[in-house]
């Protein structure tokens, strides 16, 4: 699986109208759509909210044309995280409601009501739509032209600087420890292999992730001892060229934020219109 690191910005290097935007407004656009979701009150509207977020969503993905299965690998790979949170929402609800409807009495006092579930499927649609944007950011846009559209936006310029060098270290790490792995194979350790005692499998493991650690805090050491020759420090600011947006690029990022900025506004008036 470390293998796919290497793999990471691939498709950022494609060419299509989203890969063509500025990374100004793919930031910005992206950013405005979380907050949106976010901000969103918890109402029976969301789900019709949603559809329109969503609809945005699907309209940038298809003009991007990222294939439709590494988007959803990639989404579903941070779902896990996500879902632990629901978890804990529907059995430990943070707010305790008026009436609730138990519908399921699990054991230690542990009980699960409709309204938790309600509650928990808002956060949910929500959740897995903040994590498409996010991904689609990163599948179209690359690394360093996002740092760039960062600092350009007003970013500090300490956080470019420390968020490069790690996406960067990211890689380095990833190499090691392809090497590290090739080195087991070649004395033919496999950890999951069954034919071995468990316990040497187990302390053979423990030294890998040992020799990892000290090998991360070595190439840290060099890679901080280089930084420090090339003049980078506290006073050290990356330098970024000024650049306007194009009328498309100022096209797009109006299109989007309209929908943004209205859709939640008339969403919610419309939901509570009275009859």
């Amino acid at each position: 699986m470390i293998e796919d690191l290497f793999e990471i910005e691939r498709l950022a290097y494609g060419d299509s109208p989203v890969h063509r935007l500025d990374a100004r407004v793919k930031i910005v656009i992206a950013f405005g759509a979380i907050i949106a979701l976010v901000a969103y009150p918890v109402h029976g509207s969301v789900y019709l909210f949603a559809g329109v977020m969503g609809a945005l969503l699907v309209a940038l993905l298809l003009a991007s044309r990222v294939p439709l299965r590494t988007f959803l690998l990639r989404v579903g790979a941070i779902l896990p995280f996500g879902l632990s949170i629901l978890v804990f929402q529907v059995l430990f609800p943070p707010v305790a409601f008026a009436s609730p409807t138990v519908l399921l009495a699990l054991p230690l006092g542990v009980e699960i009501t409709a309204e938790a579930l309600a509650k928990a499927a808002m956060i949910g649609v929500r959740f897995v739509l903040c994590i498409g944007f996010i991904v689609l950011l990163s599948s179209t846009t690359r690394l360093q032209d996002l740092l760039t559209g960062a600092r350009r936006l007003g970013f500090p310029s300490e956080f470019t600087l420390i968020l490069g060098m790690m996406a960067r270290y990211l890689f380095v790490f990833g190499q090691m420890f392809v090497r590290v792995m090739n080195a087991l194979a070649t004395r033919c350790f496999d950890p999951l292999d069954r034919s071995l005692p468990y316990g040497y499998r187990l302390r053979q493991t423990g030294y890998t992730i040992g020799t990892m650690f000290l090998r991360s805090y070595e190439q840290g050491e060099r890679t901080y001892t280089a930084m420090l020759c090339r003049g980078y420090g506290r006073d050290a600011y990356l330098f970024v060229p000024k650049k306007p947006l194009s009328r498309g690029d100022w096209t797009v990022l109006a299109a989007c934020m309209a929908v943004v900025c209205v859709g939640p506004v008339a969403v919610f008036l419309f939901s509570t219109l009275p009859g």
